[in-house]
């Protein structure tokens, strides 16, 4: 029996539908065992009813821009005389105008599938908040609401970062929300600084959502309570708050109840001196070990971010390897969970490329577990290679290894030479060595490897950004300057040691 759908149940009591499926277990003396699997229908019968809730949705989005169209065609193509150029430029104007809907339509079903699938990125740059929001209040009044638009920032307010057609987005999306939910009136766009952030609140005077319906405002397809924040296409809010996200702020939603009105607030955070590039699908938390995923399968990125996430990480997820040398100065992750095989790209040639991820331990994950590819990608410098698929209890517990490898005391000491990594001072029976910034990256690429051999090709990787063209003639040249700051002798080395043929190494600690 094979997948038979029945309905298990008791007297007066409940019910549940499930899959029947039953195999015999035969040997030599006829069948021996009987194998019978269950399976629960209702996630399953859910999954179809958001399915088919998702499709009557867009079906009716579509119908209606679609209804226009036909209307203003039709009548064009069977009046039975010619319209003036004047009626005709009426007509095309519908067109356009519910063409563009149904292009708005799909602008936002493919956010919401970034968003969905964790490979959103976004260009933040500092930004005028009132530039942002005149920009969102002139599209917004252009359409003929009816509504008007009450603007109250300060005067002072600082410049944020942010990805201005996206934010402008948020803007846009929250006013029509506004006058969907509102009868003609004022709209009222405030802002706020909160510590390094901005907030920005958009405001109507229409029927308000209850409290209990608040937490599903930015649900996608909730098609619940009046107010529930259908905006634009039923996708509007929820791609607010993966917007609002994916630049490290929060999005809230408040209300007294139905007749009071409704307040939707986001933050943004405040500029710096620079701008930061690419910015990733996830809130920053300080308090947790930050842990960068770079894969082009959005399958991937979800699955291993949301893995992440619910063992105490902060997981960001990028698709976009190509701005992997900023991501990494921006969001200094402590470590890197790289795909092998990326489009037109290797990810052992990015480890080669990128000076930044010979510092940070990196997990490679791959589809291929061949011997000979593990060992190039551990040969190349990664810590740890992860073969696809893989379960969430082996990755968090490779994470958890590799960082744990990796933890190293802040201050390194071997004999009279002492390190101190974040203040990035050498003292040699403690006196402070004046090194340059090379001379010293040079000795904290051997010291932290104390006691294992660091070949000519690592020093250049860690130390030099040009890394496979740097030539061992150059490495030697700045270790006999380092040498000669540290007091020692070629012949008689203490601290850095020579491997000949290969290139250098430190001592352990344990080994004085």
């Amino acid at each position: 029996m094979q997948a038979e759908e029945i309905v298990l149940s008791v007297p007066d009591g409940p019910s549940v539908s499930a899959l029947l499926s039953a195999t015999p277990v035969r040997g030599d003396g006829g069948i021996e065992t009987v194998v019978v699997t269950f399976q629960d229908l209702a996630p399953l019968k859910e999954l179809d009813r958001m399915r088919a809730d998702f499709l009557r949705m867009v079906s009716h989005e579509l119908q209606v821009p679609l209804t226009s169209i036909r209307g203003a065609t039709a009548t064009v193509l069977g009046a039975g005389t010619p319209y003036g150029a004047s009626e005709l430029m009426q007509f095309f104007r519908i067109v356009d105008d519910q063409a563009e809907r149904m292009a708005d339509l799909i602008r936002d079903l493919l956010d919401a599938g970034s968003i969905d699938a964790g490979t959103l990125s976004i260009h933040p740059e500092p930004s005028d908040a009132g530039a942002l929001v005149d920009a969102a209040r002139s599209a917004f009044l252009s359409g003929g609401t009816g509504h008007d638009v009450a603007v109250n920032l300060p005067p002072d307010l600082p410049r944020v970062l942010a990805d201005r057609a996206r934010v402008v987005q948020v803007l846009g999306n929250l006013l029509a929300n506004a006058a969907r939910h509102a009868p003609p009136s004022t709209i009222h766009v405030a802002a706020t600084r909160k510590g390094d952030q901005v907030e920005l609140s958009v405001a109507d005077e229409g029927r308000g959502v209850a409290p209990d319906d608040l937490p599903n405002l930015f649900r996608k397809y909730d098609g619940g309570a009046p107010g529930a924040g259908r905006s634009g296409h039923g996708l509007g809010l929820a791609i607010c708050k993966g917007l609002v996200e994916a630049h490290g702020g929060r999005i809230r939603a408040e209300s007294a109840g139905p007749g009071t009105g409704t307040l939707v607030a986001f933050t943004l955070p405040i500029a710096g001196d620079a701008a930061v590039p690419t910015v990733l699908h996830a809130p920053a938390d300080s308090t947790r070990a930050r842990v960068l995923v770079v894969d082009d399968d959005p399958r991937t990125l979800r699955f291993v971010r949301e893995t992440l996430d619910d063992a105490g990480y902060d997981a960001m997820a990028t698709g976009n390897f190509r701005d992997l040398a900023r991501i990494l100065d921006a969001e200094r992750p402590s470590l890197v969970l790289l795909d092998l095989i990326l489009p037109g790209c290797d990810g052992i040639e990015l480890m080669a490329e990128i000076p930044a991820l010979a510092e940070l331990p990196v997990i490679f994950i791959s589809a291929y577990g061949r011997d000979e590819t593990v060992a190039r990608a551990l040969d190349a410098g990664a810590e740890d290679y992860l073969v696809k698929p893989f379960s969430a209890t082996e990755l968090t517990a490779r994470v958890r290894a590799a960082l744990r490898r990796r933890a190293s005391p802040a201050v390194f000491s071997l004999g009279e030479l002492a390190i101190d990594y974040r203040a990035r001072r050498a003292t040699l029976a403690d006196r402070e060595l004046d090194l340059t910034a090379t001379e010293h990256d040079l000795l904290c690429a051997l010291a932290r490897n104390a006691g294992g051999v660091c070949s000519y090709r690592d020093l250049a990787r860690r130390v030099w950004s040009r890394r496979e063209h740097v030539d061992p003639k150059l490495v030697r040249a700045f270790v006999r300057r380092l040498r000669g700051k540290l007091g020692e002798d070629a012949a008689e080395p203490v601290y850095v040691l020579t491997e000949r043929g290969v290139g250098y190494r430190m001592p352990a600690p344990s080994a004085e």
